[in-house]
């Protein structure tokens, strides 16, 4: 029988095998050219060559007949070349970092006992981190502005049952917007109060034993709750350079997979003594994305892209003062689309994904639109969700 670490090192051994063939994808991924030889016209070419090699769903398809296979399809070119990125990072600390990951034996369902570990930059966490994120089917961001990085640890055998990590939402997103039912104002002095999971998920062998929906859950704990407002509850806003007080009030999440089957119907509930029910957990399908982004397009493409707004003095290309988020390079794009005579839908890649919102108090949604200065948080701690979870 193939053991889960087995299972594992299979699946790394035939990436790497992948990520030297002469056959590979990453081979046809245009180069980055010598800045001053590269050409409108040459980009402009590369751009659309690369588009169609990714075969992304006919503009107007209808996503709920869009299947996850041919999502994952989409996203390989991308992914292979972030494992390419990664492995050069990693590949030399793979025996230690594989070790911790558990065996099935070594997993007692009924002795699971997750621990929240804080990840700090450069460090075999951190590595630890990074490679459970190259199992994912879909290659995931690294995230922009605040964050904060978990390793959910088994103490039963001190291996790793998942991941997760929070970062700054982005700030236009209309079915989050409509749900919530803030205004511009609002949403300008109370975003600061919301993180989206952009990481969340279980390695194997805890995959295998729903332990996405443990990871997902753990996303709104009172740990997480207090070590946000520890870090940033005194913080600063960029732009209005005022004290923001922040208290961590929603967590949203985006499905990787167009339709969600990790976080529809998770729901957990605690049996109280007088015979009712405390809902611990619950994440809500607030609706789906509008199928636009930038993953479609190469880091290296993007890299010549904003080289080609450089060279015309665009001032979109310097250093962004408030950060360098998802806006901000599909902001980019937009404009050097327009340089080349692109059409700006091409940034339409056509895959809706479900986002959902995780509440981490009663009364988040009348905080959030600025109806409340106070909030009743009550998250529940890692060992009561883990109680209801498993």
């Amino acid at each position: 029988m193939v053991t889960a670490e087995q299972d594992l090192k299979l699946g790394l051994r035939e990436e790497v095998r992948a990520e030297s063939s002469p056959l590979s994808p990453l081979a046809s991924v245009p180069e980055n050219p010598d800045p001053s030889e590269d050409t409108i016209d040459l980009l402009r070419q590369d751009i659309l060559g690369h588009l169609e090699s990714l075969q992304l769903p006919q503009d107007g398809a209808d996503p709920r007949l869009i299947s996850k296979s041919s999502i994952r399809s989409s996203h390989g070119r991308q992914r292979l070349a972030v494992f390419s990125h990664e492995m050069e990072h990693l590949r030399n600390r793979l025996p230690s970092l594989l070790d911790r990951f558990a065996e099935g034996a070594e997993v007692s369902p009924s002795c699971i006992k997750p621990r929240l570990v804080a990840v700090k930059s450069d460090t075999p966490d951190s590595d630890l981190f990074r490679l459970a994120t190259l199992l994912w089917s879909v290659p995931v961001s690294r995230g922009y502005g605040r964050r904060m990085r978990y390793l959910v640890i088994d103490e039963q055998n001190d291996k790793l049952i998942g991941v997760f990590a929070l970062g700054d939402p982005v700030f236009n997103l209309r079915a989050r917007d409509s749900w919530i039912g803030w205004d511009a104002r609002q949403r300008r002095q109370r975003l600061v109060a919301v993180m989206d999971a952009f990481i969340l998920g279980a390695v194997p062998p805890y995959s295998q034993l729903l332990g996405g929906k443990l990871v997902a859950s753990l996303a709104g704990s009172q740990e997480v709750c207090s070590a946000f407002e520890t870090k940033y509850g005194s913080s600063k806003g960029i732009i209005s350079q005022q004290e923001k007080a922040a208290k961590l009030a929603l967590v949203t999440t985006t499905s990787a997979l167009g339709r969600s089957s990790l976080y529809n119907r998770l729901l957990l509930r605690r049996a109280m003594p007088d015979g009712t029910k405390r809902t611990l957990v619950e994440f809500e399908r607030i609706g789906m994305t509008s199928g636009y982004g930038h993953f479609q397009l190469s880091d290296q493409l993007f890299a010549r892209l904003k080289e080609a707004l450089r060279k015309e003095g665009h001032p979109y290309v310097k250093q962004n003062r408030f950060g360098q988020g998802p806006n901000w390079r599909i902001r980019v794009i937009r404009v050097g689309l327009d340089l080349l005579g692109l059409d700006q839908n091409l940034l339409r890649h056509g895959i809706a994904r479900e986002i959902y919102g995780l509440r981490l108090a009663s009364d988040a949604l009348d905080y959030l639109r600025g109806e409340t200065d106070v909030i009743d948080l009550a998250p529940p701690p890692v060992g009561e969700i883990s109680q209801a979870a498993l």
